[in-house]
This record gives structure tokens, C-alpha cells and sequence, in this order.
């Protein structure tokens, strides 16, 4: 990161208050102002820059700092130090700095060379900087500008100047009341949760409103009543063949009704909800079956083909269970608070997925804050869209049953009709939760053709980062409709943070938000300390949003879970994103320093797909990258040329369609950084080029406009398409294609892309039913 970015990104947000361009700040410098605080006793200048490059590192969240130094009042001069090791050391590589700059202050300043912070005594403050740093008989002074920094910042800075001094050997540069705000005004609000599981609860609903429409999918629809009789009767099955307690079910069905039965039937029998959606490859499903110590499987006819290829468990089927002779009244087994509840399958690093468990307590709390934050009430209507691997589908699912409402379960066709999704929302969908981009296509359709969204009072984006100009379009469409960024992880019991807008954000970034009730997010260093407001560290979790762990994982659990070092008895869960806290109590996503991306909303680890190709026979070297359009692109070496289909086919066979590479290169040897890795920044370079230099420009009319529609469908640019390229090749998805059909104004049918893929071949469709007045 660079100063000028440094100053901007981190110290702008840090000081609670908005820090203009740099530009705006050096075209129009106004206030300067001073702060002094007393120390204990005057450093000498080794210690005095060894303390400035302790603050400016806690600041930036950079291990090396780059600044200025102003020996004996002389012009500032470049200097870099890395902190780490102990204060000694420390105060000796800044001594040394110090000397080496002494001997060169007659050398002129390098040209374009600005120093947002320096350290010297500087009389005037120059127009290139922002903060100076001095100290004299036991004083320290800061001299700052206005337009950078307000007053309560800059009194914390001098404290950690202060502390840095006087108590060099201390854990944290904050004071007790910061840390105390960090720890406790920051926390989610107290909400008292009954001592309840989620089931029990629905039960009491199910005595209050029996015949009350509990879940509609399609035509058919459930009441409280009768859905309870089928949950208990499958929760009585389950029992039957030998579900013990915290026992592992795994659930392979269809979204349909007996999906929802079977999930409140595992919570009744005390057992951990595990989902598989029934076209995962074969390999993964049972990687997962083995990983979860999983004995029984339950599930429906149609959605066994690939079960079907696997060993080692007993296979319930819901239809054999409701010819069963079981009692429907309630179970009443005892289910603790700490109680598995269920377990979310994510990508995992070395090549095998990693199944996250949460307890009964997290996904109550999570169910009362989705309840809470988004207006669901006794009579709402909730969406339910995401497929079951998702871990969002389960609030979806059930959070509306906790209150008296409904939910619908919505089918993946519908969904890929945008047309027909819009009309179902209208009809009488009261919250809604989709990933930012689906939402685009819906708001799409919706600015090129009238119509509105009925009783729809609140859609929550997730699992994508949602851009500010999607917020603004949206509230320029639908003012009255609230607009919620979610944020959170299958670690953390779904969502930990809400950002309720009822406007578009003033900032470039939309928030995270506050945390959701029972919730605390820190913001923290490699060593988990909070880190001074507003500058950058990884976000981390506490309080009963946190799961267990990783079932049967226990290294990298280990890894992941921690005994909160803060607050005694309770668990903390160090996510790997990176964020900070923004002056009105909100948290900002910094993004991640690791191989993990989000692809169509689905959080997958670089290194598993790695992982699996290298187990391709032949394959010596593989990376993967993500190129700019967001598609993930392979390469690959072996000592002869082998065909990506063949390995296109491999990572099929165990992989989810998402991780599967659009692309696979062959190379004779993969290029390598200078420390001997696998230089990804030069692949992900080669991956832009090898793209633009396969595509061949449209010709005709009709090329032209589907390739403009394609090209933003995909996110790419226009001239990265060509006559050749194939939509689903190119990183086209299921997602991508319902967008183009919509830019299109359905001038062609998902099922003429399926049908022809190929630009060239679908605009000669396209001309075809123009010239001849028939359906493709």
C-alpha cells in the first residue's frame, strides 16, 4: 500500500472523519493544527523513530513503514523500517536508520518524493504532509492537518505515542477506554434468546395456529399442523434405525416440502442436519458421508443417481417412512443449547472439504437477528432461493416459522426466469435474500420493463461484495424497499453483521454494518490484539455465533477456533478477511490475504482445485487463477501435452460444477517466482492475454449486439468476445445466462444458449427466426 493510499484508506476512516482526495488535500490545504502531550521523559531520537514506526504500523497494519525522518530540523528524507522482534532490537535498526540519514542530510530530496508523516522538528508544516512528530523536553508534539484528522484522533495517537514511550514492552497501544469501546460498544445489542431450540419452539407455534399455511412449493402447500405430524413421524424413523443424539443425518432430497420435513425431523431427534445437494459428483458426496462419520442418509427417489456410487451408510428413504406405521405427536427428546445443530460443507485448502458444525444456541441467535433486523413478522411471507450447500438456505427455510409466517420455496427454473421470479416475488413475498449479482439481473428486468415488486419490504444481498451503484439503482427504482447487506460466515452461524439501508451509502464502499445481537466482532493484529479504530486487521468473532469447529478436522480446527483471549469461556473464530471500523460503528471488508474467492457466491479455496489436478495422472505443476471477468482459469504442466478436457472431466467427477476451471492451459513448465513459487500475478497476466488473443470479431449486426450483451453479462470487455467464443467456456454460468437473455429482452430462450453456446452459431439463430418468423 502505498502513502498516498495509506493516508486516505486507513487514516481518513481511522480519524472519524472523511479525508478528501489527496488531491482536494493538497489544492486546498486550510487548517493546521497542534496537539502536545507530556511523557515521562525524553526519548532519545533512536527511541523516538523506533516509537513512530511501532504507531505508524499499528495504524497501517503493515509490518514495514515507509516515512520520513528531519534530523536536527534539517529537510525530511526517505526512510523504511521493519518492526518486529523486541523493543531493543527494534530501537536499534532505528538508530541505525537515524545515523544513516545524519550522514546524507546534505543530499537534496528525490524528486515527486511526499511524505505524509514525518518525524522531526519542523517549524512550518509543508504542503506535503499531514502529520509531524516531535518531542522536546519531555513534550511530544503533533502537528497535523485539520482536513485529516479531528481531535479525539489525534488524542489517541499521541496515547499510543505515549504508550509506545513510557511502556514500550506493552501488549497493546490502546488505552483501556479504547479497548473497552472496541470490546463492549461495538458488540451486537443483548438480546435474551429463550431457553428453546429452534423446534420446540415451532412446536409451540403449531399449538397456537394449526391450520395456518406453514410452506408453499408450487401448487402444493403444508400447514403448521400437518408439516409438525410429518417432521415427527420422520424424527420418529430416524430413532428407530438408531439415531443417537449429536449423530450425524445426511439429507439428499430436492427443495420441496419433505426437504423441510426432514430438516425440522433431525432437529427433533436430536440429531445434526447435514445437507448434500443430490448432483454433487459422486467422489464428493461420499468424501463428505466419511469425513461426517455419517451412518444415515436420508432421502427421496429421483435424487439417488449419484448416491447411489458410494458405500458405507443406511439409505432412509421419506417415502418408505411415511408408509411407516410412526406416531405424529411430538418427540420431546432433550436437545441441548450446546447441541450440534448442523454441519455446512466449505471448500478446504488441501484438497478436502472441510464440514463447519454449529451448535443450536448460534442458529437461534442467527434466526432472531435475521427476525429482528429485517421486519419478520406473525403473517410474512419469506423467499426461500438458495440452494441447500448454501448455508443461508436454512434461515430461508425456517426463520419464518419461528413468528407465524410462511415460507415459499421457490424452484431453480423460476429462478432462471426472471420474468416468472419477478411475478411470484409480486404476488406476495415479503423478504427476499439474494447474491448482488442476481439482484442486478431483477433490477434489470425490472428498469426495462414496468411493473413492481407487491408487498416486498426488505431484500437482503450476500455472499458477493454489493457495490454502491447496484444500492444507488436500486433506491432510484425502489425507495420504500429496504436494501440489507449481509455479512458473516458458515463458521459463525450464518451472518454476524446487517447493514439496513433505507438509502444508498454516502461512502464508496457499502458497509458490513453493526453486529447483530449477541455478537462481537473484533478487529485485530496477528496476535489478536484490537487494532487502533479504523485501521486494518483481521476481523475475527466471539459470543454465540461461533461454532465448534471442524468435524473430524481437528488440526485445522485448531488452526481456526481459539479460546477468546479477551473474554474467559468463550470461543473465537479468525475468519481471514480483513476489515476495519468505520467512524459510525459499522465494519468496512478490506478483502482477503489468502487463496480464497468468492464465485458466484459460493466461498471456494484456490488450493483444493490445485489440489485435485495435481492428482490427475500426469499433471506435475497446476495453479489456478481468477481473471478479471471472475472466471477461474487452470494451467497446467505435464511432459506432454495432455487435453484440459481430459482434466475438465477429472475435476468434474469430485468437484462441484462452481470449482470447476472455465479454462485449462498447458504449459511446458509452469513460470516461477524468484523464490522458487509458482508465479500466479504472471499466470493471472497470461490468462488476459491468452484470452485476447483467441477472439475473433464479430461481423454481422446481430454479432455485435449479442456480443455487447455478452460482454456485459460476463463483467468482461467487449473486445474479449469474439464470433468463437462459447458463453458457458468464456465463464458463463447459469446466472450470467439468465442476465444476457434479460439484456437481450429474451430475443433468445435459455435453452437456445444451452442449444448454441457459440456466439457465431446463436446470432445465426437468432437471424434465422427473424428471416423466417418461426421459434428457434
Amino acid at each position: 500500500m502505498g502513502a498516498r493510499d495509506f493516508w486516505q484508506d486507513v487514516l481518513g476512516a481511522a480519524g472519524f472523519t472523511a479525508l478528501p482526495r489527496w488531491t482536494a488535500l493538497v489544492d486546498a490545504l486550510s487548517g493546521v493544527a497542534a496537539h502536545d502531550s507530556a511523557l515521562t521523559s525524553s526519548p532519545s531520537s533512536a527511541e523516538l523513530l523506533a516509537a513512530h514506526a511501532k504507531v505508524i504500523s499499528a495504524l497501517s497494519g503493515e509490518a514495514e513503514i515507509r516515512t520520513g525522518y528531519a534530523p536536527s530540523g534539517g529537510a525530511p528524507l526517505p526512510c523504511a523500517i521493519a518492526v518486529g522482534g523486541t523493543w531493543p532490537e527494534l530501537v536499534a535498526q532505528a538508530d541505525k536508520v537515524a545515523k544513516d540519514i545524519a550522514a546524507h542530510a546534505a543530499e537534496p530530496l528525490p524528486e515527486g518524493v511526499l511524505f505524509e508523516v514525518v518525524l522531526g522538528d519542523i517549524a512550518e508544516l509543508p504542503e506535503n504532509i499531514v502529520l509531524a512528530v516531535s518531542e522536546k523536553d519531555g513534550l511530544l508534539r503533533l502537528r497535523y492537518r485539520t482536513e485529516a484528522f479531528d481531535t479525539d484522533h489525534i488524542a489517541r495517537i499521541a496515547g499510543y505515542y505515549r504508550t509506545a514511550l513510557d511502556r514500550p514492552d506493552a501488549v497493546s497501544l490502546l488505552s483501556h477506554e479504547e479497548l473497552d469501546f472496541q470490546f463492549d460498544g461495538l458488540a451486537g445489542p443483548e438480546r435474551e434468546l429463550p431457553d428453546r431450540r429452534f423446534h420446540e419452539l415451532f412446536e409451540d407455534r403449531v399449538r397456537q395456529h394449526p391450520d395456518k399455511i406453514a410452506v408453499e412449493h408450487g401448487d402444493r402447500s403444508w400447514t403448521y399442523a400437518e408439516l409438525n405430524r410429518r417432521a415427527n413421524r420422520i424424527g420418529r424413523a430416524l430413532r428407530a434405525r438408531g439415531l443417537s443424539s449429536q449423530d450425524v443425518v445426511a439429507l439428499v432430497t430436492e427443495r420441496n416440502l419433505d426437504w423441510l420435513a426432514s430438516v425440522l425431523a433431525i432437529f427433533k431427534a436430536g440429531g445434526g442436519y447435514l445437507p448434500i445437494e443430490p448432483h454433487f459428483p459422486a467422489e464428493r458426496i461420499g468424501k463428505t458421508l466419511r469425513r461426517a462419520e455419517c451412518a444415515l442418509v436420508l432421502t427421496e427417489r429421483g435424487s439417488t443417481q449419484n448416491l447411489d456410487q458410494t458405500t458405507g451408510f443406511t439409505r432412509v428413504f421419506v417415502d418408505e417412512i411415511y408408509a411407516e406405521a410412526h406416531d405424529d405427536n411430538d418427540l420431546g427428546i432433550a436437545v441441548g443449547w450446546d447441541d450440534l445443530a448442523y454441519i455446512y460443507f466449505t471448500s478446504g485448502s488441501t484438497g478436502e472439504p472441510k464440514g463447519a458444525m454449529c451448535e443450536h444456541a448460534g442458529m437461534l441467535n442467527h434466526l432472531y437477528a435475521k427476525i429482528d433486523d429485517f421486519g419478520i413478522a406473525e403473517g410474512s411471507v419469506i423467499a426461500q432461493i438458495a440452494p441447500q450447500c448454501f448455508d443461508i438456505s436454512l434461515w430461508q427455510l425456517v426463520s419464518a416459522l419461528l413468528v407465524g409466517g410462511r415460507t415459499v420455496i421457490v424452484d431453480q427454473e423460476a429462478i432462471m426466469d426472471v420474468q416468472r421470479f419477478v411475478s411470484l416475488v409480486s404476488d406476495g413475498i415479503d423478504v427476499m435474500q439474494v447474491v448482488p449479482s442476481y439482484l442486478e439481473v431483477v433490477l434489470s428486468h425490472l428498469e426495462e420493463h414496468s411493473g413492481d415488486l407487491g408487498r416486498l419490504h426488505c431484500v437482503s444481498a450476500t455472499g458477493e461484495a454489493l457495490k454502491k451503484e447496484l444500492a444507488q439503482r436500486w433506491f432510484a427504482a425502489f425507495p420504500d424497499i429496504k436494501l440489507a447487506n449481509a455479512y458473516g460466515l458458515t463458521e459463525t452461524s450464518d451472518d454476524t453483521n446487517h447493514e439496513v439501508m433505507s438509502r444508498a451509502p454516502e461512502r464508496e464502499r457499502v458497509p458490513l454494518g453493526r453486529a447483530v445481537n449477541n455478537v462481537r466482532v473484533y478487529v485485530v493484529d496477528e496476535n489478536l490484539n484490537p487494532v487502533p479504530l479504523g485501521s486494518p486487521g483481521e476481523i475475527v468473532f466471539s459470543g454465540v455465533c461461533v461454532g465448534r469447529g471442524y468435524i473430524n478436522d481437528p488440526e485445522r480446527t485448531a488452526a481456526a477456533f481459539l479460546a477468546d483471549p479477551h473474554r474467559s469461556g468463550e470461543r473465537l473464530y479468525r475468519s481471514g478477511d480483513f476489515g476495519r471500523w468505520l467512524p459510525e460503528g459499522k465494519l468496512e471488508f478490506l478483502g482477503r490475504r489468502d487463496a480464497q474467492v468468492k464465485i458466484r457466491g459460493f466461498r471456494i479455496e484456490i488450493g483444493e482445485i490445485e489440489n485435485r489436478l495435481l492428482s490427475a495422472a500426469g499433471v506435475r505443476d497446476a495453479a489456478v487463477v481468477v481473471d478479471q471477468g471472475k472466471t477461474l482459469v487452470a494451467f497446467y504442466s505435464t511432459p506432454s501435452e495432455l487435453p484440459g478436457d481430459q482434466l475438465r472431466e477429472h475435476l468434474a467427477a469430485e468437484l462441484p460444477e462452481y470449482m470447476v476451471p472455465s479454462h485449462f492451459h498447458w504449459m511446458a513448465a509452469l513460470p516461477l517466482t524468484g523464490n522458487g513459487k509458482i508465479d500466479k500475478k504472471h499466470l493471472t497476466a497470461v490468462a488476459a492475454e491468452l484470452k485476447a488473443d483467441e477472439v475473433e470479431a464479430p461481423r454481422t449486426a446481430t454479432e455485435w449486439r449479442i456480443a455487447a450483451a455478452w460482454a456485459e453479462a460476463l463483467g468482461v470487455a467487449p473486445e474479449e468476445v469474439g464470433r468463437d467464443s462459447h458463453f458457458f467456456d468464456s465463464g458463463g454460468t447459469s446466472l450470467s445466462a439468465v442476465r444476457l437473455v434479460v439484456k437481450l429482452e429474451r430475443a433468445i430462450s435459455l435453452k437456445d444458449l444451452t442449444r448454441t453456446p457459440v456466439l457465431a452459431d446463436l446470432a445465426a439463430a437468432v437471424d434465422s427466426v427473424t428471416e423466417n418468423g418461426r421459434a428457434l
